[in-house]
């Protein structure tokens, strides 16, 4: 299975394969989009789902003085804004990071899918709340770890969920983040990024080289960073 959108749910959850062939037509028509292209912006009016297939994308919001703070990751296999339809608009934007393979669900065929198929009415629930639990696990970071150890834990989570999708493995995966887009995320400036990477590297913990990171001690990232994947929610208890 190459759709890492299928992939992803069907950690979630136990697919038919008419739920599995129901999502491959979904997603059968992705468009490709250049980097740092918005899918969609703050005050706009909710539309489809988008799915990444290919690249990555980043939810922000932009402050009065310009300054932008980078909420969320979206990876390939990652879906975003099931229910954002139900609001009037965008309370934030959504823009590529890299060139991106993207499908768009609408509305009207994804609230077909949630109630014909329960398979993956169940998965993409359970993605939403692991998108919450993420969510919960940076305003953490951001209010109570050190720069490095909110460095270390973001890209113990990236990898992690790299593993989900198939797109990272055998503790290496391809990173393809700018610095200034990791700053906006962690809440630094490119200077101090650059800085903290420098240390990690240093501590023999990962190597980041060209666009790969390579977790190289990962017992000692994680226990540095404070990193518990629970919130991942990458084993799940089977329905009755």
């Amino acid at each position: 299975m190459t759709n890492p959108f299928i992939m992803k749910l069907c950690g979630f959850a136990e697919l038919t394969d008419q739920e599995v062939k129901a999502l491959e037509l979904a997603t059968i028509k992705p468009r490709a989009l250049g980097p740092r292209k918005d899918l969609i912006r703050e005050g706009d009016q909710p539309g489809p789902v988008f799915v990444m297939l290919e690249g990555w994308a980043f939810r922000y919001k932009v402050l009065p003085n310009g300054s932008r703070q980078v909420m969320a990751f979206l990876m390939p296999g990652d879906a975003c804004d099931l229910h954002i339809g139900m609001l009037a608009a965008m309370d934030h934007s959504i823009s590529t990071a890299t060139h991106a393979q993207v499908a768009t669900i609408s509305r009207e065929t994804m609230d077909e899918l949630m109630l014909t198929y329960p398979g993956i009415a169940r998965a993409m629930y359970i993605a939403q709340l692991v998108d919450e639990g993420t969510l919960r696990a940076w305003i953490v970071s951001l209010g109570r770890r050190s720069s490095t150890e909110r460095a270390a834990h973001l890209l113990l989570e990236l990898y992690l969920r790299g593993v989900r999708t198939g797109v990272a493995g055998e503790g290496k995966m391809e990173l393809p983040l700018s610095q200034l887009v990791i700053a906006d995320a962690l809440g630094m400036s490119p200077v101090h990024v650059n800085r903290v990477l420098q240390e990690l590297r240093g501590s023999g913990a990962i190597e980041l080289r060209r666009g790969v990171l390579r977790i190289q001690n990962p017992v000692a990232l994680t226990a540095f960073s404070g990193f518990d994947e629970n919130y991942l929610h990458r084993r799940l208890r089977t329905s009755n």
